[in-house]
């Protein structure tokens, strides 16, 4: 039965300390009603070490896991598993034998014959809770409490509202989200007599039916609108914001906060509502249960469509005028007889394909996309994520006047179109990992409503365009690309006040004035976390010691990276107690540096990694320094803890030295 625990109890398995101690190896992944085992493998393989292999041969695939299970005792958890072909599950499973004695397997399913199939031993039906039991999950929510001591008033009318929930976890969770806070027993009787309990309209839950019902008008179209993203599907709140403020969900400010700000409090009410919940092994992403899932496509109602199945043949489907928001699953060959009908919804505001897996090949046929542009001239969101085959894109893309969010991420874009600055309303446009993107739009200035520029990882962008720093409006960048002659140097990001979040400047080669890096005025950039400073290149016109004392991010950052610096002292501001939020330090191909900065003075450094530093005097006169750098915090800290990782490439290559201490 869906709602009753399955998967909360796999999770306090999961998580428990003692567990955590007793295995090497630990991995969930979420299986759902699509077992294709080349792609389980792959989630396997990720959740155990974050190791990717983008191929589909399973032989490479589980030749990979053998290699990360083997002799290790390792705990598995494969959450929501619907096949019951045995055949399939003994594929999946030919890894698994390289494991050490004693590893787990742990399977949740609402099909006895699915146990049956996979050989468990034993099986745990999980029952209904008791009223008292449910009682307890409606109180520890609502009030925070075990029961109603302090709240006699609530006993009655609580008592009667467990008895709706039928033994469901799920539903007393979510009831108890909606009376979060709320210790007025005229509210709890509300809740109690509302009619919507007694609709026989759909197979959505009553409780959840009710919890829905009595959202605030905003969240109810929030959540609704969730119910694009496939079952099982992972997202963080960043993904959803974006797509909530493009949709014009955010626009008014509330209470005067911004727009972002809303957004994320709008995740936080869900998930403290039970409708969003963390992943089991991600704590930065969301899920919904399946049942939460039916529940948003419900609300939706004809104003949302999700489609599910790749539709091998020629798709038919007829889609309400009254359609607004379009998901897809995304499949290898997207052609015209799967999207052609979607054409015909012209009022159609997001296109939003949807990958179940990063590492697919899936291809979008020119024709479809052509189509798109010419017919949907109303879109809000308009996303080509993850289809590797778009390597530009049609001058058409300009037709898209109230297009807001453009998602071109894990494309092989290599240009961006200059028709795309005529986009005015355009607040987001997402180029994560576009590995062959070169060149941003030349005349970027004129988006003056644009917000988020996500580029990371984008490594062959050659330099931002000129005026780059007309984007006042910047809150997210992700890359800032030093350009030469023709493009934008480091002086443009004076304007760019707002910044937050984490910035990779790189080509600091480029850098001829040191005059423009001190107009960056990255100390000013308060709300700014995290940030890196490469120099890519070696030029002899570079003043490498003097540009980077003027790149002094402000005091508040708590990440640092500095690659293939060049000088050979470092600027007295690193190392400065000022930092106090300073946690990671990373140093990388600093190799004529002779000597390290005073790190020790960094009061909460906890994560020090230093690789090519060959010009400190070999190892010894290395780890000597490192030490004599250390030995304030040891002497001054009542608590200190501090990972440090050293590669010495240049004279031990296979030697690295790790040290933990903890007093």
């Amino acid at each position: 039965m869906g709602g009753v625990g399955k998967t909360t109890l796999a999770q306090l398995v999961y998580n428990d300390d003692r567990v955590q101690r007793h295995f090497q190896i630990k991995a969930w992944t979420c299986v759902s009603d699509d077992f294709d085992v080349p792609r389980v493998t792959k989630s396997i393989l990720k959740s155990i070490a974050n190791v990717t292999v983008d191929d589909n041969d399973l032989n490479l695939l589980q030749g990979e896991l053998k290699k990360q299970l083997f002799g290790k005792k390792f705990l598995l958890v494969l959450d929501d598993v619907w096949n019951e072909n045995y055949s399939r599950w003994s594929e999946l499973s030919c890894p698994f034998g390289a494991g050490a004695a004693g590893s787990k397997i742990v399977v949740t399913t609402r099909n006895l014959v699915v146990a049956e199939r996979m050989g468990a031993d034993p099986v745990y039906q999980l029952k209904e809770l008791s009223d008292d039991d449910c009682l307890c999950v409606l109180t520890q929510i609502s009030l925070g409490a075990r029961d109603f001591t302090r709240h006699q008033s609530l006993k009655e009318v609580g008592e009667q509202i467990v008895i709706k929930c039928g033994g469901l976890p799920l539903a007393a969770k979510t009831l108890g989200g909606l009376l979060r806070g709320r210790d007025d027993p005229r509210d709890w009787e509300f809740v109690l007599k509302t009619d919507i309990w007694n609709l026989r309209d759909s197979d959505i839950l009553p409780a959840l039916r009710v919890s829905y019902h009595f959202l605030p008008s905003q969240l109810k179209q929030c959540f609704a609108y969730s119910s694009l993203f496939p079952k099982d599907y992972e997202f963080q709140d960043e993904e959803i914001i974006l797509l909530w403020t493009a949709e014009g969900f955010l626009d008014q400010e509330y209470n005067g906060r911004k727009m972002e700000d809303l957004g994320r409090e709008f995740v936080r009410e869900l998930h403290s509502r039970s409708l969003f919940q963390q992943s089991s092994y991600d704590a930065s992403r969301f899920v919904m249960h399946d049942l939460i899932n039916d529940l948003a496509r419900w609300a939706a109602g004809e104003i949302c469509f999700r489609m599910e199945d790749t539709l091998a043949g020629e798709n038919r489907q007829k889609f309400s005028e009254s359609l607004r928001h379009f998901s897809y699953i995304c499949g290898e060959y997207d052609g015209e007889k799967r999207l052609k009908s979607i054409c015909d919804v012209e009022h159609l505001r997001t296109f939003l394909p949807m990958e179940l897996s990063h590492f697919d090949e899936n291809y979008l046929a020119w024709s479809v996309l052509q189509m798109l542009l010419n017919h949907l001239p109303r879109l809000r969101v308009f996303s080509l994520c993850g289809y590797r085959n778009i390597f530009n894109l049609p001058n058409e893309i300009g037709n898209l006047k109230h297009l807001r969010c453009l998602n071109l991420s894990r494309t092989s874009i290599q240009i961006l179109p200059e028709s795309i600055n005529s986009l005015h309303n355009l607040h987001t446009i997402l180029l994560e990992d576009c590995w062959k993107l070169k060149k941003l739009c030349k005349d970027m200035g004129n988006l003056t409503k644009l917000r988020h520029l996500r580029n990371s990882d984008a490594d062959e962008l050659e330099e931002m365009p000129k005026g780059f720093g007309k984007l006042t409006c910047l809150l997210t960048l992700g890359r800032f690309v030093v350009g030469k002659d023709s493009g934008s140097g480091l002086r443009e990001l004076k304007s760019l006040a707002h910044l937050q979040g984490r910035l990779k400047i790189s080509k600091l080669e480029n850098v001829k004035d040191v005059g423009d890096a001190s107009e960056a005025q990255l100390n000013n950039k308060v709300n700014l976390e995290a940030l890196s400073l490469e120099w890519s290149a070696r030029s002899e016109r570079c003043e490498f010691e003097n540009v980077l004392s003027v790149l002094k991010p402000h005091r508040d950052v708590q990440e640092l990276t500095i690659t293939g610096y060049g000088g050979t002292t470092f600027p007295i501001w690193l190392g400065d107690s000022s930092f106090s939020k300073l946690a990671r330090l990373e140093f990388e191909g600093c190799g004529k540096c002779t000597s390290l900065p005073s790190v020790g003075q960094l009061p909460f450094l906890k994560e020090l990694d230093i690789s090519g530093m060959d010009g400190v005097n070999g190892k010894s006169g290395f780890l000597a320094e490192l030490v004599k750098k250390l030995m304030k915090c040891f002497l001054s800290c009542e608590r200190f803890l501090l990972t440090i990782v050293v590669n010495f490439k240049e004279h031990c290559p296979d030697d690295f030295f790790y040290w933990r201490r903890s007093t």
